[in-house]
């Protein structure tokens, strides 16, 4: 830097370039301010916690809200860390190994590996890893509500407090679970867009990195037992993800432990597992788990196996053993979409009863028997009860159609009842998509893509393509990138591909899904599969009315309880990705409020699908998505149905239904017909329409 080699240097003209990189190093003890107003002083220096002068604000990473905590000391090691087995001050990764992240230890730019053991050779940090050093730093740092993107002239908010960074609740977890995978899916988006692709594609790692040092995540305290804002049953489809919501820090190892100090001496403790397979883990029982230890190379194809070692997650869990200390327990089950990847499921708490040692390829090997606590809610043994019901092997309790669409859809869609002896829901027509009246206008004409193969991205004659801002709105795997004000899908008429992955939403059903009679709400919807955020589940089929048969009082809106009406006001919430955690200017991707063309209203009542049976929730896991594509020249307008989060087996499917307007024409929109709400959530508004 010009003018200066000290810390406190700064530029010696009086006018402020802010399009240039300065070279400088941290301010420990002084808080650098920059002036509001033209008149002010180009720089001017206040100590950390004021006063300014007039005109002045603290500038990041200073700006702590008043009250959150005491003058910034970035040496200061907060009671969480303490705990921690890792991490005093940054050093460099080739000289203390402590000093990274728990999370990514281990972790590399390829393959995550073994989920259950470690090789005992020492793993290099790939590409990812770098600038990992400044962890230490930021995790002592005071989140802040607004931070500048670096050369992107856009800014996202964090929104998490130091205070929940530590401790979560249920709806940061869920936070930082939908920012993961916004990331994660547009990562995903950008790499399915390149020709070709060097390097292992792992954008749920670059994802996890965006998201750690940015301080966007919860439950960094390290703690046995139940972490709040977790729940029993809760699925992860990245290793990744678990780390972010602390819980499991191992982006690799299957075994994450804590060094606890009693009477001044040191011992390792577990705090959770992942059994995943990875080696002769038995995990057939619903409430038993035979857990291997890990290392001694088994499975390993290129290095020799060798005697398991009682140190590092082996000597945690068999000190855990001698204290009866609660275990997290994390089951892994193959994907069955993607059999090369697999799903993880929170089991709930665990205690280890017995530990021994057996021989295999004679070497000594460590076993460890885990035994669930009772009164837990179940979770991987629904899916073993599901995986019966799949094969044959036993019978679904309440079970009144194996398929209520009678071959309508590729996949059968069940009807049970085991909560009272009715029989079924009203009669009604199964029809899987939308019904349009002639007589109905439909949107403005519209023409298809000319593409003779398959679509590509950015491809300047496909027309859908261009519709879409030039990139797909699916990834190669099918999952919604983000939610746009329309999108725009290749027609039947399209001559390209009929499996282009520009057709998601005209694609039959997917997944398994089951209509059920619930306790207080009527029939619901819900999975026998699990779903990832962003999957298609289902359009709303039915007939297209108009706004006239939809009013109270009118042909179809009186006793109609299965319309959908585009014109009512619906909540908003984010679920897009924030273009500043990429260095990505603003585009419309970042808009999410949708533009409908012309507004549709469906009736399900005579003729519908399984959308027809979706419950109404103030805290819905499904959202809609209006889709547009043509057919025979004109545009058709759909209603596309996705999952807001992942969501496990079982779970019943819910959305926002909105609320009706009433006096359009003068803007002031009432509530009108309320329904008492039976959704339960703690943002429940107490009615719906």
């Amino acid at each position: 830097m010009e003018g200066g080699s000290g810390y406190n240097s700064v530029p010696s003209s009086t006018s402020s370039d802010k399009t240039r990189v300065l070279d400088v190093k941290p301010l420990r003890s002084l808080k650098p301010v920059f002036s509001n107003t033209p008149q002010g002083s180009p720089f001017v220096c206040a100590p950390p916690n004021g006063p300014f002068p007039p005109g002045f604000t603290p500038f990041y990473p200073f700006s702590v809200q008043q009250g959150s905590q005491a003058s910034p000391d970035l040496n200061h090691q907060s009671p969480s860390s303490m705990q921690t087995p890792v991490g005093h001050m940054p050093a460099p990764l080739r000289a203390f190994r402590s000093s990274q992240p728990p999370e990514f230890q281990g972790a590399f730019n390829g393959d995550a590996g073994n989920d259950d053991g470690y090789s005992g050779g020492k793993k290099r940090a790939g590409p990812h890893l770098r600038g990992l050093n400044s962890y230490q730093k930021k995790k002592n740092k005071s989140a802040l509500s607004v931070v500048s993107s670096k050369g992107a002239g856009t800014s996202f908010v964090v929104d998490i407090s130091p205070l929940l960074r530590d401790d979560g609740n249920r709806e940061v977890y869920n936070l930082v679970l939908m920012r993961f995978d916004a990331i994660r899916r547009r990562l995903s988006q950008i790499e399915d867009a390149k020709e070709r692709s060097t390097g292992i594609r792992r954008a749920d790692l670059k994802a996890g990195n965006i998201l750690m040092s940015k301080g966007i995540r919860t439950n960094m305290r390290r703690r046995i037992g139940a972490l709040p804002g977790l729940e029993i049953g809760d699925i992860f489809f990245f290793r990744l993800e678990m780390c972010v919501v602390g819980l499991h820090a191992q982006s690799m190892g299957g075994i994450d432990y804590m060094v606890l100090k009693d009477d001044m001496e040191e011992e390792p403790v577990a705090l959770s597992i992942v059994s995943s397979e990875g080696y002769d883990d038995d995990a057939e029982d619903g409430n038993v788990l035979i857990y291997s230890g890990q290392g001694g190379n088994f499975g390993k194809k290129d290095k020799q196996a060798s005697d398991q070692k009682l140190e590092r997650g082996n000597l945690a869990l068999e000190r855990s053993f001698r204290r009866g200390n609660d275990i997290r327990v994390v089951r892994g089950i193959k994907d069955a979409v993607n059999p090369s990847s697999k799903i993880y499921v929170y089991d709930g708490l665990y205690k280890i009863q017995e530990s021994w040692t057996e021989s295999k390829s004679g070497c000594n090997i460590f076993k460890y028997k885990f035994v669930r606590l009772p009164g837990q809610p179940a979770a991987f043994s629904v899916w073993k009860s599901i995986q019966k019901w799949k094969e044959g092997f036993s019978s679904r309790a309440g079970l009144i159609l194996p398929d209520l669409t009678s071959g309508a859809e590729n996949t059968p869609v069940s009807l049970v009842n085991d909560v009272d002896e009715e029989k079924g829901p009203a009669y009604f027509t199964y029809f899987p998509t939308l019904k349009y009246s002639k007589s109905f206008n439909l949107a403005q004409p519209s023409f298809g893509c000319n593409c003779r193969n398959a679509c590509q991205p950015g491809d300047p004659n496909c027309s859908c393509v261009t519709k879409n801002g030039g990139d797909f709105p699916y990834t190669t795997n099918g999952i919604l990138v983000s939610r746009k004000p329309l999108i725009y899908e290749c027609g039947p008429t399209c001559p390209c591909f009929p499996n282009c992955k520009n057709r998601v939403s005209q694609m039959p059903l997917k997944v398994h899904l089951e209509v059920f009679k619930t306790t207080d709400k009527g029939w619901g919807l819900r999975s026998w599969d699990p779903i990832r955020a962003g999957t298609f589940i289902c359009e709303y089929a039915g007939e297209v009315i108009d706004k006239a048969k939809a009013k109270p009082g009118g042909e179809e809106g009186e006793n109609d309880e299965f319309i959908f009406d585009t014109t009512r006001v619906y909540d908003s919430f984010k679920w897009n990705y924030e273009p500043g955690l990429l260095d990505e200017e603003r585009s419309n991707d970042s808009d999410e409020n949708y533009e409908i063309p012309s507004p549709l209203i469906i009736s399900a009542k005579n003729v519908g699908n399984v959308a027809r049976f979706m419950n109404h929730s103030c805290s819905p896991n499904v959202f809609w998505q209006p889709v547009l594509y043509e057919h025979n020249n004109q545009s058709f307008l759909h209603i596309a149905f996705f999952a807001i989060r992942h969501v496990p087996p079982m779970t019943e499917l819910t959305f926002d239904y909105g609320v009706a307007r009433t006096n359009e024409a003068e803007g002031n929109i009432t509530p009108s017909r309320k329904k008492k709400c039976l959704c339960g959530s703690s943002n429940c508004r107490g009615y719906f329409v």
